[in-house]
């Protein structure tokens, strides 16, 4: 068969075109690809709800990739490990407790986990506002990511959701332009973004399934940023509290939807 450039391009944006306008009316949009909204998206989907995930980034996983400084092994606790053993990941004892795995077989089993389960992906994707309806988030403001990098004046689309989540880690970014744009206070004791504390493992990964919730009305908080937005420790480079929190709020949502 001769190939055609053209019908090659053509299968691209029809094809692409599609999936797009059929998450423009979705269950919940995830925000951030990193373990926590790969794992919400895997849950989510794997109920048939319709979930849209949006990365940045041109590669998901976050930080699960490069482990810790660079040595591409990510450590999880027990609790951790069943969710890993759920997705078919191999794991391998260290000591009493901890247990290591590979970060980069994790996070594209994870990627494909939840592409199968029926998550549509979509990565160079930014969110630069919300839909925001009597008091209530019903949706989000995208942009392509390279249109945000270049300072470009080009104006975005809007997406309705019954939900959302946010997982953008450190940076907690559908919570702060919610704070900065509404007017309107967050489900937090100072009604802002609190910003993490200093790093302590022991208490980020307890604290972290704790504020996994419900930070304004239609908006919830998973992984990093749940931390970040009500003033819980970082972790560093153990991975169950994120994986945890992607179960944890998938399975609230459920019971929502």
């Amino acid at each position: 068969m001769k190939l055609d450039d053209v019908k090659i391009s053509q299968a691209i944006i029809e094809k692409f075109s599609a999936k797009l306008l059929d998450v423009l009316e979705c269950d919940v949009a995830v925000v951030g690809g990193g373990p926590a909204g790969l794992t919400a998206a895997y849950y989510l989907a794997k109920q048939r709800k319709k979930v849209a995930l949006f990365e940045r980034k041109l590669s998901l996983g976050g930080g699960m990739w490069g482990g810790g400084i660079m040595f591409n092994e990510i450590v999880v606790q027990a609790q951790g490990k069943k969710v890993l053993d759920e997705f078919g990941v191999k794991t391998t004892p260290f000591e009493k407790g901890y247990f290591c795995a590979d970060s980069v077989e994790t996070v594209s089993t994870i990627c494909s986990a939840a592409s199968r389960a029926g998550a549509r992906i979509f990565n160079l994707f930014s969110v630069e506002d919300v839909l925001l309806s009597e008091g209530r988030v019903t949706g989000l403001v995208i942009n392509w990511s390279a249109v945000e990098l270049a300072k470009l004046h080009v104006d975005p689309i809007s997406l309705r959701s019954r939900y959302v989540v946010d997982a953008t880690g450190h940076a907690a970014e559908v919570a702060r332009i919610i704070e900065r744009k509404s007017g309107c206070e967050l489900n937090t004791s100072t009604g802002k973004v609190i910003g993490e504390k200093p790093m302590c493992a022991d208490i980020a990964e307890r604290t972290i399934l704790d504020n996994t919730k419900e930070i304004f009305p239609g908006v919830f908080v998973a992984g990093m940023c749940a931390n970040a937005a009500f003033g819980g420790p970082r972790m560093g480079p153990i991975f169950g509290g994120m994986l945890l929190s992607g179960k944890k709020v998938a399975q609230i949502l459920l019971k929502k939807l």
